[in-house]
């Protein structure tokens, strides 16, 4: 078995690349691992797995559901509530796998899966995060084209830290620091962008089914709170629920990319270098993958968005391999580790939003 001697160090800011200089042609790595994992059949489905986790968190909703009526009035339930914030977590790693189609055996029924777990359970808008998600996994970490690095609250590059203005400006000096406390706000602002997208006017496949199911949410999950429990205690409720699954959604997904490679806009490379140097795994085995629900080996994942969450960890020896056959870094650190370098290289880019400067990295930009 093989296993990655990987020194992970945070260097320098970003490596920008630019051309084909950087990425020499590999076009030949991804097809021959490819074929290692198809003929491995790493790429079946295991629907034994998914199932034993749904019935595992149907039990833990049951459980919770159970407890809320139990305590009735008693601040104890905020306990509850943040045990429901690491379930609607949970829930959202199984629709992202079934929009990747991990789960089912037909591309139909894992999209009426994702969207069922998506909207219907965790209250986000299955149409909006695909595409979003479509984008990023097509060009991860490329400048212009990956929505994971568009500037919002934090900036993920130099230049957008830059042009940071107002309170914007003043958060963005400090936004590694400030990163975890904003994401107990990332709950509530998914919820705000799923009904913002759904009653905007672009067209939206599936529109209506998928408003139907956030209005049936809002019934089973947030109206009885709402009901049964004093109002200020209500809003503690929801409060303590939306912090935890916030945290708890921005801890898991913001190790995988940020402070790994940048790529140029028109920069050309091949698809295996393209996925590896832009994406981290988080050692750790079993407990690693249950607590991310396989974001954990993002690498694997990039190359093969289709694996289900069991054969991750296999893929792994065979990428690993390949990677030093072609001498392609593979980045693996530990979580804690991860979420270091996540807040150095969000702090160092908000440097930019400190003391204006003529960014050296927008040069490379305009060489390239």
């Amino acid at each position: 078995m093989s296993t990655p001697a990987l020194a992970p160090r945070l260097g320098p800011l970003r490596q920008t690349y630019a051309g084909t200089d950087e990425f020499p042609p590999l076009t030949r790595a991804y097809t021959e691992v490819a074929q290692v994992v198809r003929e491995t059949g790493l790429l079946r489905r295991t629907p034994w797995f998914y199932g034993f986790v749904g019935a595992a968190i149907a039990v833990a909703f049951a459980g919770c559901i159970t407890g809320f009526v139990l305590l009735g009035d008693s601040w104890f339930q905020l306990l509850i509530a943040a045990a429901l914030g690491i379930l609607f977590t949970q829930v959202a790693f199984l629709a992202h796998e079934a929009a990747h189609r991990q789960i089912l055996a037909s591309g139909p029924a894992n999209d009426r899966l994702a969207r069922l777990l998506g909207n219907g359970v965790v209250g986000m808008s299955y149409s909006w995060w695909s595409t979003k998600h479509t984008r990023h996994h097509a060009n991860p970490n490329r400048v212009g084209k990956d929505p994971d690095i568009e500037v919002d609250t934090i900036s993920f590059l130099q230049e957008d830290a830059a042009r940071a203005r107002g309170v914007q400006r003043l958060l963005t000096r400090h936004q590694g620091w400030l990163f975890f406390p904003l994401l107990t706000l990332e709950g509530l602002n998914l919820h705000a962008l799923a009904i913002r997208h759904l009653l905007g006017r672009a067209p939206v496949k599936g529109r209506f089914i998928e408003l139907g199911l956030l209005v049936a949410r809002f019934i089973v999950f947030v109206a009885p709170v709402f009901v049964f429990l004093p109002l200020g205690m209500a809003f503690a409720f929801v409060g303590v629920q939306l912090a935890v699954f916030g945290v708890y959604m921005g801890a898991s997904f913001a190790p995988n990319h940020k402070g790994m490679a940048v790529i140029a806009p028109d920069a050309r490379l091949d698809f295996f270098s393209k996925q590896v140097r832009t994406s981290r795994n988080i050692g750790g085995g079993w407990w690693a993958t249950w607590l991310m629900g396989g974001l954990n080996y993002q690498i694997e994942h990039h190359l093969f968005p289709n694996m289900p969450r069991p054969a991750l960890s296999r893929a792994r020896e065979i990428v690993i391999d390949q990677c030093r056959a072609y001498d392609v870094p593979y980045t693996e650190t530990t979580l804690w580790r991860s979420y270091a370098i996540v807040i150095a290289y969000l702090n160092r880019v908000g440097l930019g939003a400190r003391d204006p400067f003529d960014c050296p990295m927008a040069a490379t930009y305009r060489r390239a």
